[in-house]
C-alpha cells in the first residue's frame, strides 16, 4: 500500500506542475480526468466510512494511508473545470462555470476540512477521526447538491 501511495503522489505532483492546457488535449480529456481524480478520492474516503460507520473493522494505519490518498486527490480535478469543460459526459451543471467564484468556494470547503480529517487520522484516533469525516461528508453533499446533476 505504502508503494501505492508514493506512486500515486508522484504522479500527482508531475501532473500538478504540469500547465493546464498541456494537460488536455481536448476538453473531454479534462472531464475524464475530473472524473478518475473523484473516483478515487471518493473509493479512498468510502474505505474509511466503512470504518467510521462500524462496518470495517478499525484498522489506524489503513485509515491515515486512505485519508492520505483522498486529501491529495481532493486537490487534482480542479484544474479540469476550465472554460470549454462542459461538454460530452459530465455530471456538472452550467454553474460550476457562470457562478465559478462560489465553486472554488464548496472546493476550498472540501479541502479544508479533507485536511483536517487528514490530521484527524494521523493520530489513530477513531473517535477523532469520526469528528472530522462528518464535515468532509457534508462539504461533498452540499457541493453536489448545488453543482452535480443526479
Amino acid at each position: 500500500m505504502k508503494r501505492l501511495s508514493v506512486a500515486v503522489l508522484a504522479l500527482a505532483g508531475i501532473a500538478a506542475a504540469l500547465p493546464a492546457v498541456a494537460q488536455f488535449a481536448k476538453p473531454e480529456d479534462a472531464v475524464k480526468y475530473r472524473k478518475a481524480a473523484f473516483t478515487v478520492m471518493a473509493a479512498h474516503f468510502g474505505r474509511v466510512g466503512a470504518m467510521v460507520q462500524g462496518k470495517a473493522p478499525f484498522d489506524a494505519a489503513a485509515a491515515q494511508s486512505n485519508i492520505e490518498i483522498a486529501t491529495m486527490m481532493s486537490k487534482l480535478p480542479f484544474t479540469a473545470f476550465g472554460p470549454g469543460t462542459d461538454v460530452g459526459d459530465t455530471r456538472a451543471k452550467p454553474n460550476v462555470w457562470s457562478d465559478n467564484a462560489k465553486f472554488v468556494a464548496a472546493a476550498t470547503k472540501m479541502q479544508d476540512e479533507m485536511a483536517k480529517l487528514n490530521t484527524a487520522a494521523k493520530s489513530g484516533n477513531l473517535d477523532q477521526i469520526k469528528a472530522a469525516f462528518g464535515p468532509v461528508g457534508g462539504a461533498c453533499k452540499a457541493c453536489h447538491d448545488d453543482f452535480r446533476k443526479e
